[in-house]
């Protein structure tokens, strides 16, 4: 399987291209409880939503700096791992208030203990991440003041269940793919 950061060339008589090849684990929301999201990230950043759905991003390209491992660690862990339950407050802005995500509450042991369990002979200490949902990403959308009221209006879920890990894929930019899936105990 590829490494998340290589760089694939075409060795033809065509001129040299070359594949950026991104490789993260998530945490898809289910549809059925992330309507209200869906419906944000659709109208206000339609073009991160034709990308990937809803999500928490579980470890990012730069901690899976050996595949093999890291799926061996899942294949281990999920079959034990009851589902994943993460509280969310408030939505909030950042990157200068462009972007808008919907941030995990304070208690987020579970969430680092299945980073940790996952990175378990890769890193003894992986760094803090910060679970949550990005409702508008800066890269490809801006939060005005306008939005960000009304969105604060909506009834967003104080709580999602995750039941699975997905190992997912991007090449140049493109529409994440799911290359494979760890269904948790339950």
């Amino acid at each position: 399987m590829e490494s998340p950061k290589e760089t694939q060339t075409n060795h033809s008589n065509s001129p040299q291209l070359t594949s950026n090849i991104r490789i993260q684990l998530t945490l898809f929301a289910d549809p059925a409880d992330a309507i209200n999201i869906e419906q944000i990230r659709q109208v206000y950043n339609p073009l991160q939503f034709e990308l990937i759905k809803a999500h928490v991003t579980l470890c990012r390209e730069d901690e899976i700096v050996n595949l093999e491992q890291i799926i061996a660690n899942l294949q281990l862990l999920t079959p034990t791992q009851h589902n994943l339950f993460l509280e969310f407050g408030k939505v909030a802005r950042f990157d200068n208030g462009n972007g808008l995500f919907l941030p995990a509450s304070n208690n987020t042991k579970e969430f680092e203990d299945l980073r940790k369990r996952i990175l378990l002979g890769l890193c003894d200490n992986p760094r803090k991440q910060e679970p949550h949902i990005t409702l508008m990403h800066p890269r490809n959308s801006i939060c005005t003041d306008e939005i960000f009221e009304k969105i604060e209006k909506i009834d967003l879920p104080g709580k999602l269940e995750f039941r699975k890990v997905s190992l997912i894929k991007q090449v140049n930019g493109g529409k994440w793919l799911t290359l494979k899936e760890f269904e948790f105990k339950g």
